[in-house]
């Protein structure tokens, strides 16, 4: 085994943060640049579920247009890896400010042409293949997005307070929930739910090039991380990040895909599916849906928020652990409680869901760093993260409708519960380097 499987970085509690004002514009660039990334990402997962069945997917009929339509988002998830490794070589290589420069510009650019694409009525099957490629637009954007935005902070953080600054960008990834909802939601009742349908959901998704600007604009105020600096003049290789990360911690990386499953499944499982189960199954109107969903939003961020400031205090994997043992004993109460066809056990479900969400996903932007040093950190933890997304985000929320219709809400519960099981082993075989730096080599 290689000494960086091994490694022991030094124990240090003494790294002094940059000064106030900078680390709130460091803060900031982070929180703002993830919330747009994820909120346009956000937004295709309402999307699919509510609007493009019918917009790109009509000759298919309700069913089988939904399985499609909710297909295109596994899209993503396959570029996610794929933009993990792409950003992570530039990260890794040339530095996170400009790699994540680049990030938002790409999801932007793919989220507001999303909005421009004519209707399968009038271009035909065009329509969806442009679809999927601009939804593979943005999976490169986002897989190359987390990663960048976690390292940002927390390579600016002291040891003992890394959990508290990566909560910034990790409430990037739980506020767009309420926002996007919010957004389909008001558009939704200002224009009606037939125009909705007609062009009123493409006002979120050509509304969000303001945004990115906005995010452009703070990200090239903030400074470089001092970590990756001290790197780069400490010691330079000739091998590929994601090459040198294999050779040398192979075990931790596969680990490491695992540390994130419950989150990422339980979040994409309740924005695209359950959205969709509530109007088809619990029967409820699409307002409904969107203002549980809104509401669920605001537990997610409050968990998250929650677990990255515990995470400080007890340690991410302690954290991490007890919410995956928690949201596999909900996986198995969630359908149940669905069962009972109410808006408001629907909300309930969604709100707890979305909670146990947070509380797994908050500890996890320090963590994952931690695993790494900093020469491929970026490569190592970003593809650790996305290949999760592949199975939690691409996999789980596309196999859902047709578990249920095949073997029955029960059969997908005790899927969701395998997977918060193997999420919780995985978490507690890696060790806990919460309070030790994170400006180290492989050969340290």
């Amino acid at each position: 085994m290689s000494i960086a499987e091994n490694g022991n970085p030094q124990r240090t509690t003494n790294h002094a943060p940059p000064d106030p004002a900078a680390f709130r514009r460091i803060a900031f660039a982070s929180l703002i640049g993830s919330v747009i990334e994820a909120y346009d990402f956000a937004l295709y997962g309402f999307a699919a579920a509510l609007v493009f069945p019918k917009v790109f997917f009509p000759s298919l009929g309700p069913a089988a247009g939904t399985i499609a339509s909710l297909a295109t988002l596994g899209v993503a998830f396959v570029a996610r890896p794929i933009g993990a490794i792409l950003f992570g070589y530039f990260g890794d290589r040339y530095g996170r400010k400009a790699t994540l420069i680049a990030t938002v510009l790409g999801m932007g650019v793919g989220t507001t042409l999303m909005g421009l694409i004519p209707s399968a009525e009038t271009i035909g099957s065009v329509a969806p293949i442009l679809i999927v490629v601009l939804r593979a637009v943005q999976g490169l954007a986002l897989g190359g997005e987390w990663a960048g935005a976690i390292l940002f902070v927390t390579e600016h953080a002291p040891p003992n307070r890394r959990g508290f600054y990566a909560m910034f960008p990790q409430l990037g990834q739980t506020l767009p929930t309420i926002l996007s909802a919010g957004t389909f939601l008001l558009v939704n009742l200002v224009v009606g739910e037939d125009t909705f349908v007609s062009w009123g959901w493409r006002v979120p998704f050509i509304a969000s090039i303001v945004l990115v600007a906005l995010g452009l604009y703070i990200r090239l105020r903030v400074e470089e991380t001092p970590v990756f600096v001290r790197d780069q003049q400490r010691t330079t290789s000739s091998r590929p990040p994601l090459l040198e990360a294999f050779k040398r911690q192979p075990s931790t990386i596969a680990r490491c895909a695992g540390v994130a499953l419950t989150a990422i499944s339980f979040v994409y499982v309740a924005q695209s599916f359950l959205s969709n189960f509530g109007v088809t199954h619990v029967g409820l109107s699409k307002n409904n849906v969107l203002v549980a969903t809104a509401l669920s939003g605001v537990f997610y961020t409050i968990f998250c928020a929650l677990a990255s400031v515990l995470s400080d205090r007890y340690g991410g994997r302690r954290i991490i652990v007890g919410a995956e043992i928690l949201g596999a004993a909900w996986a198995l109460a969630l359908f149940p409680l669905l069962s009972m066809n109410t808006a408001a056990s629907f909300t309930v479900a969604l709100c707890v869901t979305m909670g146990i969400a947070g509380l797994a996903l908050g500890a996890v932007g320090p963590f994952l760093p931690e695993q790494f040093p900093t020469r491929y950190r970026y490569t190592a933890s970003g593809i650790s993260y996305q290949i999760t997304g592949v199975i939690g985000g691409g996999i789980a929320p596309l196999v859902a409708p047709i578990i249920v219709d095949s073997w029955g809400t029960t059969a997908f519960g005790i899927v969701l519960a395998a997977m918060s099981v193997v999420a919780a082993i995985c978490t507690y075989s890696l060790k806990d380097r919460s309070r030790q730096t994170l400006d180290w080599s492989p050969e340290s």
